[in-house]
C-alpha cells in the first residue's frame, strides 16, 4: 500500500469503526492529529479521550472493516471517483465551517464545485407539477447566474432543481450538486438511475455513508445538514407541513444561512410549510432576481428569463372566437388552486363531458395539469 494509499486507510477506518460518531472523531482529531496518531497512540490516552468501550473498539482489529476499506480504495481509483478528507484541500470549506461536518466525504464528478458559491433548492418529493416548473426554472437561473444548485436528488422538487441547473450552458454548466442519503456507489431512487449518471459526469454527486449503505430512511435527515452546510442559503419550492425539507430549512437558518419560500395557495397542503416558514422570518420569494438581490450577488451571467412555469399563455391556441371565449372562462373557474372535476363543473355550468374534453385539451397544451384524486391545475406563464 503507497503512503497515499496507507493516510486514506486510516481516516476510513476512524470513519467505519462502530460506535464512533462524527463528535467522537472530530474530538480524536483534535487530540491526536491525524487518524494514523490516533491509532498509533496507547489505550489508556485513548481512553482519556473517548472512554474504555471506544478505545477498545478503535484498537480492535475487524477483518469487515479491512475489506470495506480495501473496497473503498478500490472504487476512488475508478475514474471520476474520490474520497475526500478534513485535510483535503478539496474538502468543501463552507461544509468544514459547519457545526458537524463528515471527516470524509465520497464523491462522484467534479470536485472543485464544493468551494464554489451554492444555494440549495428542496421541496416535496410529491411536488405539483407547477412546483417543480418553479424549482427547475428557479435553478436554472441561478446556475447562470454563476451559483451551483444544491439538492438531495430526490423525486419531485429536488429533481426538477438537479435538471433546471443542468440547462445552464458555457461555465455554467452541469453546476449542480447532488447530496445523496445512500453509498454513493448507490443510486436512489432508481427512477433518478438517468439523471445520476448525468451529474456524476457534468455535476458532482456526494455522499458520507460507506459504499453499499442502502436507503434507510435515517440518513436522509442527516445528509440534509450537509446541503445546508453547502450553500449560501436555502430555498424551500414546495413543502408540507411536517416536510424534511423544513429541516434543511431549519439545519440553515441555525448555520446562519439565509432561507427563502415561495409563496402558495392558502388551500394547497405543499404551500403549508412555506408559509410557516415565512411566518417565521424566511424571505418570500417570487422570482429567482429576489433571492440573488436578497445574497447581494454579482451575476457572473446575466439570470435567465425566470418565469413560474414555461407554458404558452391562455389564448395562444389557435381558436375561433368562440372557443377562445370558452377556453378563458373554464381557465377563469379553474383559477391557480388544484379543483376538483365536480367543482369545476358548477362553477362553469358546463356537463362532465364536456368538461374533460375541454381539460384535456389544455392539458395537451401544457396549460392545465392533471393531478391524482380527479383534481386539476392551472400552470401559470
Amino acid at each position: 500500500m503507497t503512503a497515499p494509499d496507507a493516510e486514506l486507510a486510516d481516516w476510513l477506518r476512524l470513519a467505519l469503526t462502530p460506535g464512533i460518531g462524527g463528535e467522537t472523531q472530530r474530538s480524536l482529531l483534535a487530540a491526536f492529529g491525524l487518524p494514523a496518531h490516533v491509532f498509533a497512540s496507547s489505550l489508556s490516552a485513548l481512553r482519556g479521550v473517548v472512554g474504555a468501550p471506544r478505545a477498545e473498539r478503535l484498537l480492535h482489529s475487524d477483518a469487515g472493516i479491512e475489506t470495506q476499506i480495501a473496497t473503498a480504495l478500490a472504487w476512488a481509483t475508478e475514474p471520476g471517483n474520490h474520497i475526500l478528507t478534513l485535510a483535503d484541500a478539496e474538502y468543501p470549506q463552507a461544509l468544514l465551517a459547519s457545526a458537524d461536518p463528515p471527516i470524509l466525504l465520497y464523491a462522484k464528478g467534479r470536485c472543485e464545485l464544493l468551494n464554489r458559491p451554492a444555494l440549495a433548492i428542496v421541496g416535496s418529493r410529491n411536488a405539483t407539477p407547477q412546483g417543480e416548473a418553479n424549482a427547475a426554472a428557479f435553478a436554472a437561473s441561478f446556475a447562470a447566474a454563476g451559483l451551483t444548485v444544491v439538492s438531495g436528488m430526490a423525486l419531485g422538487i429536488d429533481r426538477a432543481a438537479h435538471q433546471g441547473a443542468l440547462t445552464a450552458k458555457g461555465e455554467a454548466a452541469g453546476s449542480t450538486i447532488a447530496v445523496i442519503g445512500t453509498g454513493a456507489d448507490r443510486i436512489y431512487p432508481a427512477r433518478n438511475r438517468e439523471l445520476a449518471r448525468q451529474i456524476a459526469v457534468e455535476g458532482l454527486i456526494i455522499s458520507e455513508f460507506p459504499l453499499d449503505t442502502p436507503a434507510l430512511s435515517g440518513n436522509f435527515p442527516r445528509r440534509n445538514r450537509i446541503i445546508a452546510g453547502l450553500a449560501q442559503g436555502c430555498l424551500v419550492v414546495e413543502a408540507a407541513a411536517r416536510s424534511g425539507s423544513l429541516i434543511t430549512a431549519r439545519l440553515a437558518a441555525e448555520a446562519g444561512r439565509e432561507v427563502f419560500a415561495i409563496p402558495g395557495s392558502i388551500h394547497s397542503p405543499l404551500a403549508k410549510g412555506c408559509h410557516q416558514l415565512i411566518k417565521q422570518g424566511a424571505k418570500l420569494v417570487e422570482s429567482a432576481q429576489d433571492v440573488l438581490e436578497e445574497l447581494a450577488w454579482q451575476t457572473q451571467a446575466a439570470p435567465v428569463a425566470v418565469s413560474p412555469a414555461a407554458v404558452p399563455e391562455t389564448g395562444s391556441l389557435p381558436e375561433d372566437g368562440a372557443d377562445a371565449a370558452a377556453t378563458a372562462n373554464l381557465l377563469d373557474c379553474l383559477g391557480y388552486d388544484p379543483c376538483a372535476l365536480d367543482v369545476l363543473a358548477e362553477r362553469s355550468g358546463l356537463t362532465a363531458d364536456a368538461l374533460l374534453a375541454m381539460l384535456l385539451r389544455l392539458e395537451l397544451d401544457g396549460r392545465i395539469a392533471s393531478l391524482p384524486g380527479g383534481r386539476y391545475q392551472r400552470l401559470t406563464k
